[in-house]
């Protein structure tokens, strides 16, 4: 049977998302010891999940036999606390993914666009494809999303604005003011997403809940997959008026956060000192690899999130060449970027290691 002429024609073009490669699949393909190999490709946290989050994620496995709770309501009390909003006014998904798909099947269909900025997380116009709308593509300003040029792209037909600060993957953000200011300024017919992934890592993060305070068409999306290093259980939110989140609930499916992620998230919240820890071990490690990457010669883009740009000049064979050398990183030339590479930034010694084999890739590489 031929499955692809009963597919609806978009899902045929539809693109496919390319995350970072497992350890274990680079070891089976080029024949590496498992142990030997670091990933500093997909952005998560080299110290691990919360020891908090681990402890209660064992305890709720206990009682896997019951279905976890469809409205995530302890998780929504405490963020309601630690956020000072409502609990009414927080969606938990998926990971902050499937909130950005929530949108999509809320607000979005065929002659709907979205605006968004070039290079800039690939899932925003995934799923506005998906959802048979068009991608309006801005590009950054000086590797920062370029808000008056946004602005301007907007048209009667936008329903969505995604914004992301730390963008992914540059690594840079916006200001408070810049945000605030953007947002208040859109027509009433336009919502837009500030995606926060790695606002945890900044020493000052922008505040963006007055916005939602003063009803503003504004959904920020956050997740426990970085900062709390809980990447696999997938868990994220969105907090914003309570009105949109009751609609974004109208869409899910039920029982989209199991329990185990559910109570790892809860309890994770609590541990303050090891999220602290990470975001000072984090701002270190960039200086480390600022300071070595100049060292190699090398341009880079100053990041303020947990990865940064290296512009290495043929990104896939310097890729390939690391990779081969038990170091995988990330290639973007799928972000319009064949030149450069995007690097995690991982422990003291990780960070080390990246350096003195990348200084052995590009020799072979120019060789």
């Amino acid at each position: 049977m031929n499955f692809e002429s009963l597919a609806k024609r978009s899902v045929l073009t539809q693109p496919v998302y390319e995350p970072g490669k497992p350890i274990e699949y680079v070891a089976r393909e080029l024949g590496l010891d498992p142990n030997g190999i670091i990933k500093l490709a997909s952005n998560e946290n080299p110290f691990g999940p919360s020891p908090r989050a681990l402890e209660a994620a064992r305890h709720a496995l206990e009682k896997g036999e019951l279905y976890p709770d469809g409205g995530c309501f302890e998780l929504r009390q405490k963020l309601a606390v630690e956020r000072g909003l409502g609990a009414d006014q927080f969606i938990v998904g998926n990971g902050s993914n499937e909130i950005i798909e929530l949108l999509g099947h809320a607000f979005l269909g065929p002659g709907d666009e979205v605006v968004m900025a070039t290079p800039a997380f690939v899932v925003y116009k995934l799923v506005t494809l998906l959802f048979g709308a068009k991608a309006v593509e801005v590009p950054l300003r000086e590797w920062r999303h370029d808000l008056a040029a946004m602005a301007a792209a907007i048209t009667p037909r936008t329903k969505l604005v995604f914004v992301c600060s730390p963008n992914n993957p540059t690594g840079t953000a916006n200001t408070e003011a810049e945000l605030r200011a953007f947002a208040r300024a859109l027509p009433a017919h336009v919502i837009v997403a500030f995606d926060e992934a790695y606002a945890d890592f900044q020493e000052s993060a922008p505040d963006l809940r007055p916005l939602a305070e003063e009803g503003r068409n504004v959904v920020c999306l956050r997740t426990f997959s970085k900062i709390y290093g809980l990447a696999s259980l997938r868990v994220g939110y969105g907090y914003g008026s309570a009105q949109l989140c009751a609609l974004l609930n109208r869409v899910r499916q039920p029982f989209n956060v199991n329990a185990i992620a559910q109570a790892a998230a809860v309890a994770a919240l609590d541990d303050r000192e090891f999220a602290e820890n990470c975001a000072r071990e984090n701002r270190a490690g960039l200086a480390q690899l600022e300071q070595g990457v100049r060292s190699l010669g090398l341009e880079f883009v100053p990041s303020v999130a947990n990865f940064m740009l290296i512009k290495v000049g043929d990104g896939m064979r310097v890729f390939d060449a690391l990779q081969r050398r038990g170091v995988i990183v990330r290639p973007v030339k799928s972000y319009g970027l064949p030149e450069w590479l995007r690097v995690t930034v991982g422990t003291k010694a990780q960070n080390e290691r990246l350096l003195a084999e990348l200084r052995v890739a590009m020799a072979s590489c120019l060789s």
